[in-house]
């Protein structure tokens, strides 16, 4: 009867440490916290309002908000001069977008009149790091612009 030859086999990888692993994970975790450190760090402030105006004949239009990042918007309207009464305005309030390629199509935040010559309406913009925004005022046929914002 003949016994087998022992086989041979490759040596094994040596053994790891249990807590190897463990200190791989917090390594990966310290560095990724500071990866977001230095990211917030680098992004610029938020500019403070106004964010942009647009001085009209008879009133000022206005818009604040976080130019070049998603966030709450408000576009205000202020008469100069005016007083309550017959003399409040019915104005549609909203924004405008755009960057190198395209200018967008405006959205609207909605139509109100004015109380005591002033009116501001706002809502959430969506908006990417390289474009402008702008407010727009509709009364009538008139559309009055603020002047571009940009991050």
């Amino acid at each position: 009867m003949s016994v087998p030859a022992p086989r041979r086999t490759a040596p094994r990888p040596p053994v790891r440490r249990p807590e190897a692993r463990r200190d791989a994970r917090r390594i990966a975790g310290a560095v990724a916290a500071l990866c977001v450190v230095a990211a917030v760090a680098a992004a610029p402030p938020a500019p403070v309002s106004p964010t942009g105006c647009g001085e009209l004949v008879r009133g000022r239009l206005c818009l604040r908000g976080p130019v070049g990042a998603d966030g709450m918007y408000t576009v205000s309207y202020r008469r100069l001069g005016a007083a309550s009464g017959p003399d409040e305005l019915l104005v549609r309030l909203g924004y405008q977008r755009k960057n190198d390629r395209i200018t967008a199509f405006p959205g609207w935040f909605g139509t109100r009149r004015t109380q005591g010559g002033a009116v501001a309406l706002g809502g959430r913009v969506e908006m990417l790091a390289d474009e402008c925004i702008r407010g727009v005022m509709e009364r009538g046929e008139t559309v009055y612009v603020t002047k571009w914002s940009c991050s």
